[in-house]
C-alpha cells in the first residue's frame, strides 16, 4: 500500500522528492493509518477542489487492500 500512496502522491505534487509515507502499527479498532506527507506548496494539489483527490486517493488505496485481501480498515491522512 506505501508504495501505491507513494506513486499516486508523485504523479500530482510539483516536488515529488519531498513526498513520503508513514505507516502506524494496527491499532486496537483493526485500522492501519497511512500518513502521507508532501510540501506545503502542494498540499492543495494532493487535497484537490473540495478534497475530491483525497477523496479518490482513500478509495483507490481501500479498494487496492481489499484486492490484496487486508483485513482490516485502511486509512489515509495527508500531513
Amino acid at each position: 500500500m506505501e508504495s501505491l500512496i507513494l506513486a499516486l502522491a508523485k504523479g500530482l505534487v510539483e516536488k515529488p522528492n519531498e513526498v513520503s509515507v508513514d505507516v502506524d502499527d494496527v491499532n486496537e479498532d483493526g485500522e492501519r493509518v497511512y500518513h502521507l506527507h508532501v510540501s506545503p506548496e502542494d498540499m492543495g494539489r494532493v487535497i484537490g477542489k473540495n478534497g475530491r483527490i483525497a477523496k479518490a486517493i482513500r478509495m483507490i488505496v481501500r479498494y487496492a487492500a481489499r484486492n490484496k485481501r487486508i483485513k482490516g480498515k485502511i486509512l489515509v491522512e495527508i500531513d
